[in-house]
Formats: structure tokens, C-alpha cells, sequence
């Protein structure tokens, strides 16, 4: 669980895939769903991606690069 103490200073980086489907789920929905907004005192990131296209997997992880070199 991203609750436990010993995570506290992670940062989560979730790759919402297959967006170029018709009925991919929108990142909002995702975010709702995955209950993101409840972990305010954490850092977080959804990615919309195609991975077969390689859409937003550069873009997600430059993110995380980002976020890793503020530590």
C-alpha cells in the first residue's frame, strides 16, 4: 500500500495504456478510480500512453526522471 510509512518518500508514476482504443478509460476516470487524489501527501503522475505506438511512454518517464532528480 502506498500508505505505508516506509513509502513516504516514493513517487508514483502510473502509465494509463491503450488509449488508442475507443473505450480506453479517460486518465480523470483512472485517477478517480485508483483513488490518486486521496494521496495528497504524495507525488503523482498519470501517463496516457500507446505502447505498441510508443505514445507518452518518453513523456511519463521524463516525468519520473523529473521528479527524481528534485530528491
Amino acid at each position: 500500500c502506498l500508505l505505508e510509512d516506509e513509502l513516504r518518500d516514493a513517487v508514483l508514476l502510473v502509465f494509463s495504456n491503450k488509449q488508442d482504443l475507443p473505450n480506453a478509460m479517460a486518465v480523470s476516470e483512472l485517477t478517480d478510480k485508483l483513488g490518486l487524489q486521496s494521496l495528497r501527501s504524495r507525488t503523482w503522475y498519470v501517463q496516457a500512453t500507446c505502447a505498441t505506438q510508443g505514445t507518452g511512454l518518453y513523456e511519463g518517464l521524463d516525468w519520473l526522471s523529473n521528479e527524481l532528480s528534485k530528491r
